[in-house]
């Protein structure tokens, strides 16, 4: 598996965008809204590198089909808890694929009603897009690659690696993973 981004890359670009978000933010408060499950280790670390007031909540949305294709079908799973009519909102995820998540998500969320509404992605893959969609928030642009690591999963394996590795047919075995695992699930779509 080849090192796209190092836990350290990761740790300043991080703190890069928290410093960021916590200037256009200054003396606000922002609800973080993440995306179940690939963005979990993202916002976590984001959450923590932004010095305003800020709190989060959580959406799930299914849009994979067999293997690494999306479906390009998204179906929320899983609403906000609370609400955020009048607050300062940021969606929060793993990477910025296709666009179809995250323009269903932008949707969504402005039926709420905020204040205002940015997006944060750890990663943008721009050759995939298929509806236009931009993030306001970018930690690194890839290749059209399929990843893994920091949250970003294959089959809900890989989602532990500190680092965001490329994944290629040899991962699963460099690794130790069974080949015959369901490839049914992959959160990384944006």
């Amino acid at each position: 598996m080849e090192v796209l981004f190092s836990k350290t890359q990761i740790a300043e670009r991080v703190r890069e965008i928290g410093a960021q978000i916590s200037a256009d933010y200054e003396g606000k408060s922002i609800v973080l809204i993440g995306v179940l499950k690939g963005a979990a280790i993202f916002l976590s670390d984001l959450a923590r590198a932004i010095e305003v007031n800020n709190t989060f909540d959580f959406v799930a949305v299914s849009s994979y089909g067999p293997a690494k294709m999306s479906s390009g079908i998204v179906k929320l799973i899983k609403d906000i808890d609370n609400p955020i009519e009048g607050k300062h909102v940021i969606l929060v995820e793993d990477i910025l694929d296709t666009g179809l998540t995250l323009s269903y998500l932008r949707g969504m969320m402005l039926q709420h009603k905020p204040a205002s509404l940015k997006i944060a992605t750890c990663l943008d893959k721009p050759a995939r897009r298929l509806v236009p969609m931009d993030a306001d928030y970018v930690g690194f642009q890839i290749p059209n690659q399929f990843v893994i690591g920091y949250g970003m999963d294959y089959a809900e394996q890989y989602r532990n690696l500190e680092d965001i590795r490329i994944f290629s047919d040899n991962t699963t075995q460099s690794v130790g993973f069974q080949k015959n695992r369901s490839r049914s699930s992959h959160s990384v779509e944006g």
